[in-house]
């Protein structure tokens, strides 16, 4: 038995344990099957319902994630809009400055080249 784990050892505890407890078993061995069977199916339905409440502490948990996934989705979303908004405001100003500064090179220019008197020119 050299298992490392020692899960063969555990078999032997258990082998020993239920070969005592026929032995030594204060009913008779009707009883104790029908006693081992109600016990059996007491474990059944316990594990049942706790497979239950997992299932349903998995859904849950998958609902919250995926609620917090669009909260998110929806927050990032609402900021690039913003961004997008912002960049195209600034880009409109960015060509209306360049407009004024072109409008007033050619106002200058204009009245540079007339030669209107008492332009000193």
């Amino acid at each position: 038995m050299e298992d490392r784990s020692g899960f063969g050892y555990f078999l032997l505890g258990l082998g020993i344990g239920v070969a005592a407890g026929i032995l030594w078993a204060p009913r008779s061995g009707e009883e104790t099957r029908a006693l081992l069977a109600d016990k059996a199916g007491e474990g059944a339905e316990y594990l049942r319902n706790r497979a239950q409440d997992g299932t349903e502490y998995v859904k849950q948990r998958g609902e919250d994630v995926r609620q917090s996934a669009a909260d998110l989705y929806e927050k990032g979303r609402h900021q690039v809009s913003r961004q997008r908004e912002t960049l195209n405001a600034a880009v409109e100003a960015g060509k209306q400055a360049y407009r004024d500064a072109m409008g007033d090179a050619r106002t200058a220019a204009s009245s540079v080249g007339t030669g209107h008197p008492g332009d000193g020119v």
